[in-house]
């Protein structure tokens, strides 16, 4: 959409979570510290997978596909805003800011595939458990985990493409440390109903078709679960999908309430705190979560702590 000469804006300035040097500075340390243990957790979680030949498995090939996600998604924001919380002009040119929140949104819209893929991975091995390794052979799982980051990437192009249409006018002060789709459509000057509820439905689809798919699956495998004689064995059914589930609250949950409400209801700063649980929050707790209720990783972990002694 072509924009008046005088509403063309070329940067944005980002408001941050605070104005205030001292409260920047602990919120720097706070930041860099999540992002250090996303960095060393995630990176460790994969190298175990890699050498362990006992996780040599599709469940753990989509962690692995998942910790790497997670190091890509915060990555793409979390340095930058590193760099912000030193900073006293948080500026980022539109060019910049369209990047950022295309490949943001195109990993988190990954994980949302993802998230649905590795349900159906559990779903497959606890109702099939004798078709498994056929159903969920090497070729599929990488064919599958390919299309999930293929699909992610390219979902997003509408978002983007829609949010970057508007006309805003010269606004271009964002209250947010990150550019976000919502956070860029607040600045529209003009009637945007119809480009809110083309977003909002793409929104139901990729948000909510997982999500329904996740709860159909986990509904079918808590009822075959409850048909395991062997109390050992439901035990560790439920801790590994206990384990998928905490993620997938945690990560739908925020998701959710930043991108499934009417800016109309949207009370300022609140989209701040939502982003940093999917953006550092959940990336943070992924493997720990995966290592604290799972003996076969802490099994692993031991092994490799043990050979690099």
């Amino acid at each position: 959409m072509p924009l008046r000469n005088d509403s063309v804006v070329v940067e944005f300035i980002l408001l941050g979570l605070s104005s205030n040097p001292k409260t920047q500075v602990i919120l720097f340390l706070i930041f860099l510290l999540g992002y250090m243990i996303i960095l060393i957790g995630n990176t460790l979680f994969i190298i175990l997978i890699v050498t362990d030949t006992n996780l040599h498995s599709p469940m753990y090939f989509f962690l692995s596909n998942l910790s790497f996600l997670d190091l890509c998604y915060s990555t793409s924001t979390v340095p930058r805003t590193l760099r912000d919380l030193l900073s006293s002009k948080k500026i980022i040119s539109y060019a910049e800011c369209a990047t950022q929140m295309y490949i943001s949104l195109s990993l988190g819209e990954t994980e949302c595939i993802l998230l649905a893929i590795m349900a159906f991975d559990r779903f497959v091995a606890i109702c099939y458990p004798l078709h498994y390794t056929t159903i969920m052979s090497k070729v599929v799982c990488i064919r599958i985990a390919a299309g999930t980051w293929l699909c992610g990437f390219l979902l997003s192009i509408s978002h983007v493409a829609l949010t970057l249409s508007v006309d805003l006018c010269g606004n271009n002060k964002i209250n947010h440390f990150i550019c976000e789709v919502p956070e860029i459509l607040s600045l529209s000057c003009e009637n945007i109903v119809l480009v809110e509820f083309i977003i909002f439905v793409v929104g139901v689809i990729i948000l909510w078709t997982p999500v329904t798919f996740i709860v159909v699956s986990y509904i079918k495998i808590i009822l075959n679960i409850l048909k395991i004689a062997s109390s050992a064995g439901r035990r560790k059914a439920f801790s590994t999908c206990g384990s998928h589930m905490i993620v997938v609250t945690i990560f739908y949950g925020s998701a959710m309430a930043a991108y499934m409400k009417p800016r109309s209801s949207s009370i300022p700063g609140t989209d701040k705190i939502i982003a940093i649980f999917y953006f550092i929050v959940t990336p943070m707790l992924n493997p720990i979560i995966y290592t604290l209720r799972n003996n076969d990783v802490k099994a692993a972990f031991l092994k490799f702590k043990t050979r690099n002694n």
